[in-house]
């Protein structure tokens, strides 16, 4: 069996975590509110690959799938209603 798509799961969630601790990271350094949002977006990403993992390899049986997809749809309005405040606000 191969390991390959369980190595890009793994790969893809340590991606996003990794964009959501240096976002973090940034708007604690500078406080804009674009990157606060911007974390709670890939945070939301973060889950999601982690559930994708959890879905596809630990409980195929169990599809996850709306919960991912729900999951990735709230971390993706986040950023989008962020941008549309920083939008109206400049």
């Amino acid at each position: 069996m191969s390991f390959l798509p369980e190595l890009v799961y793994i790969l893809c969630a340590i991606t996003a975590l990794s964009c959501t601790l240096l976002l973090l990271r940034a708007w604690l350094a500078q406080r804009v509110r674009l990157l606060l949002w911007s974390a709670v977006c890939f945070l939301g990403l973060t889950i999601e690959n982690v559930l994708l993992f959890v879905d596809m390899i630990i409980l195929p049986e169990i599809d996850l799938a709306m919960l991912r997809n729900a999951i990735a749809l709230a971390g993706l309005m986040c950023l989008v209603l962020a941008l549309i405040l920083n939008r109206s606000s400049a």
